[in-house]
């Protein structure tokens, strides 16, 4: 879509969420119901809200500064992205202050991610590999389990693992019979 000289002037060529200048694009913030509801936005930024691009949590730092842009469409999507990234302790910080007119916050829960990987967590091991609920992975190190004498030994095979939704560092998986929840960055897909 082309950048329309009213979003030209008010972003001034610059991505209206961080800010950066290099290749912009316009995004139109769902519902399209919403009056003004188009940001220009970095053309990375736009892949990873779209799904083309993977989501990665480090990109979107910069939240916290531009959540209190007076631009609707800018808190909505920052919105959004800090509830999409809930399980980043920055994140989780920015959103519990982030305050949005009720409008505002209306129009922020009616929409969503376009579907793709925007939509929902990705769950990858230690060497980067996606992982599913279902598949099998292998312990990296020996973890000892909080709250019990159980220790998972390196190279315990962990079956039939159910991903945590809200969480992509985390699995559970039982080892021993007891069901635990382990990092992914301790595990390797078998």
């Amino acid at each position: 879509m082309v950048i329309n000289d009213t979003l030209m002037a008010r972003s001034g060529g610059k991505c209206e969420l961080s800010g950066k200048e290099g290749e912009v694009v316009v995004y139109s913030v769902t519902p399209d119901s919403y009056s003004d509801n188009e940001i220009v936005v970095a053309k990375e930024l736009a892949a990873q809200l779209e799904g083309t691009a993977s989501f990665s949590a480090e990109d979107w730092r910069f939240l916290p500064d531009v959540m209190w842009s007076a631009i609707p469409a800018v808190q909505v999507l920052a919105w959004r992205v800090l509830n999409r990234l809930k399980g980043e302790s920055w994140a989780a910080d920015a959103l519990d202050i982030l305050y949005l007119e009720e409008d505002t916050l209306a129009w922020a829960q009616a929409g969503s991610f376009e579907e793709g990987e925007a939509a929902k967590p990705v769950h990858k091991d230690a060497n980067g590999n996606v992982l599913q609920n279902g598949d099998s992975v292998v312990l990296t190190k020996t973890l000892d389990v909080k709250g019990s004498s159980l220790s998972a030994k390196l190279g315990t095979v962990v079956k039939n693992i159910r991903l945590v939704e809200d969480n992509p560092e985390q699995i559970e998986g039982r080892v021993e019979g007891q069901l635990i929840v382990i990092l992914t960055k301790y595990l390797r897909r078998q």
